[in-house]
């Protein structure tokens, strides 16, 4: 499974790692992902989810 956001398609972007001698480096942004169960398409599962669309409410926790 890829590492990004099950409900925002949210993903790993690519940059640059800049030092002080203004040398750069590849390297890549993750997003905050937390491993959540969520209501998707009708279904319990359990996914990962990232922190904003937790914070706004997106994700559905299931009825217990």
């Amino acid at each position: 499974m890829s590492y990004k956001c099950a409900i925002c398609s949210k993903k790993s972007s690519a940059g640059n790692s800049i030092s002080h001698s203004n040398m750069k480096t590849k390297r890549t942004f993750k997003p905050n992902l937390h491993k959540q169960k969520v209501v998707l398409e009708g279904k319990t599962q359990t996914a990962y989810i990232c922190s904003k669309c937790i914070k706004a409410g997106k994700a559905v926790k299931p009825a217990r």
